[in-house]
């Protein structure tokens, strides 16, 4: 475990991740809260939307025969019997020349098979009646809403795997769902390693930088839709750490560490999943930047490795850490949305592994291209700020050139 490291292709690893693949339980929330989250299960129409037929306009609900051959110069004219505003019901049948001022959203009433605009008639009033000119042919069913013709009852209306946007959300007040099932997030424990990391607030050392890490890996988390608890750095010290590990590990549903994977005479990890007898999935990949990354098991819980450079730490969590999260969470898209893009400048260093490198993808005419997010050295943290992809680079390839066509893995989505 300490010594061998094979490194292994990058699908293979993200295949021994996706092994492991844990489904995530139920909650329901109130709709008030279930803004962004995972919808649990399909949700079907119990009812017809609309549930009645509607008039969509302000106008007059009318019998379409009273109005043939009518126009502006010769209108039809109906005597109004009635009014319904929206939210309630004309219960008399319309017979022969007769209309019923109606709103929009209002039923139509029983006799009636169309609505006439309110800007295609005059009102006025002969001898203490209301009457109504209509001045244009209304054609039979013209300007009604039917009932179900929204959604029709049974229908499945949303997927489970949904992501529940604002539209998501009038659907499920439609419906009556004041409580919502969805996917019960995980809890996420983040521990940094290192013992050159200082917190935010600290001032600077000699020798000494503030712990980035832990921090962009918790953003990253929330953004996959986890719950991350930071509990703080490892002491350079085995026993303690070992102990520390265990007791996060009894708290939470998954635990990532950042730093201390490599082999030097400070990095504790190889050694606490030795002590914890975990299982361990691989210790580097071919890829670069995070290539020390670390996956392992120990009670049917993963530990995710991730290297002390920053961006090498980034690129780890989006192939081997989201995919999981989005599993768990019952999401439709696992990982990163992949399409392709045109480079818009060489990049002439050679791919021995798979690079992934920091990108800004944009689109110009229909066109998506894509252009270097900054400087990409892995300890980097400024081009990770700019970047919206990463961009991927086959092992075994000797630079690309502007205009070249590449796989892009699309960030925050």
């Amino acid at each position: 475990m300490l010594n061998e490291r094979n490194p292994i292709p990058v699908q293979e690893a993200i295949a021994k991740v996706r092994s492991c693949y844990q489904t995530g339980q139920t909650e329901w929330v109130p709709l008030t809260e279930a803004a962004s989250r995972i919808l649990a299960i399909d949700i079907t129409a119990d009812h017809h939307v609309p549930p009645f037929d509607r008039s969509p306009y302000d106008g007059y609900a009318i019998r379409s025969v009273d109005t043939t051959g009518a126009s502006t110069d010769q209108p039809q004219q109906l005597e109004v019997v009635g009014h319904i505003g929206a939210g309630s019901v004309y219960t008399e049948p319309l017979t022969d020349q007769q209309a019923v001022r109606i709103m929009t959203g209002a039923a139509i009433p029983e006799g009636a098979d169309a609505v006439v605009m309110l800007e295609d008639t005059t009102a006025l009033e002969i001898e203490g009646k209301s009457y109504v000119n209509v001045m244009k042919t209304i054609a039979h069913q013209q300007n009604v809403s039917f009932k179900g013709e929204d959604v029709r009852q049974g229908e499945v209306i949303m997927k489970k795997g949904t992501e529940i946007n604002p539209g998501v959300i009038a659907l499920l007040a439609t419906f009556g769902y004041a409580s919502v099932p969805v996917a019960k997030k995980p809890v996420v424990g983040v521990i940094a390693t290192g013992s050159e990391l200082l917190e935010v607030s600290d001032p600077l050392e000699p020798g000494k930088i503030r712990n980035s890490n832990a921090y962009m890996v918790m953003a990253q988390l929330e953004r996959a839709g986890a719950i991350p608890h930071y509990y703080g750095q490892l002491a350079d010290d085995l026993e303690s750490s070992i102990e520390k590990i265990s007791a996060v590990l009894e708290e939470v549903d998954f635990l990532i560490t950042t730093g201390g994977v490599s082999v030097g005479d400070f990095d504790l990890l190889p050694e606490i999943y030795q002590a914890l007898e975990a299982d361990v999935l691989f210790n580097k990949v071919a890829m670069r930047p995070g290539s020390v990354t670390t996956v392992s098991t120990t009670a049917n819980k993963l530990l995710f490795g991730l290297s002390g450079n920053p961006s090498a730490c980034y690129v780890g969590f989006e192939l081997f850490t989201r995919p999981l999260i989005d599993h768990y969470l019952g999401k439709v898209q696992i990982g990163l949305y992949r399409t392709e893009a045109l480079l818009d400048a060489d990049i002439p260093k050679a791919n021995p592994f798979s690079r992934f490198i920091r990108g800004y993808y944009y689109l110009q005419d229909q066109t998506v291209f894509v252009q270097l997010a900054g400087k990409d050295k892995s300890n980097m943290v400024h081009s990770l700020a700019n970047a919206n992809c990463l961009i991927e680079l086959p092992g075994g390839t000797a630079g690309f050139n502007k205009g070249d066509r590449v796989l892009i893995h699309r960030l925050g989505e």
